[in-house]
């Protein structure tokens, strides 16, 4: 998976997971709702302060917007 798709994949699951609206986490970080939906469709790549911004908010560390969390990766190992 690209980069910038991991990386809105993990954002929009952060989020969910923390039930926060797009809206609050806008708010949080000082960024507008319309580019916190444009990073989570993966239609822009932010900037690395920009994603430390984010991942405060969140509550998790930056470097987990790029861990990729794959079910079936689990799974691949088990022949």
């Amino acid at each position: 998976m690209p980069l910038a798709n991991l990386v809105a994949t993990n954002l929009r699951a952060a989020r969910a997971h923390r039930s926060i609206s797009q809206q609050a986490l806008a708010k949080k970080t000082r960024l507008s709702v319309s580019y916190i939906s444009m990073l989570e469709r993966g239609q822009r790549t932010p900037p690395l302060e920009t994603l430390e911004s984010l991942a405060k908010a969140l509550g998790v560390a930056p470097l987990d917007l790029f861990r990729e969390r794959n079910a079936k990766r689990g799974r691949a190992g088990k022949r």
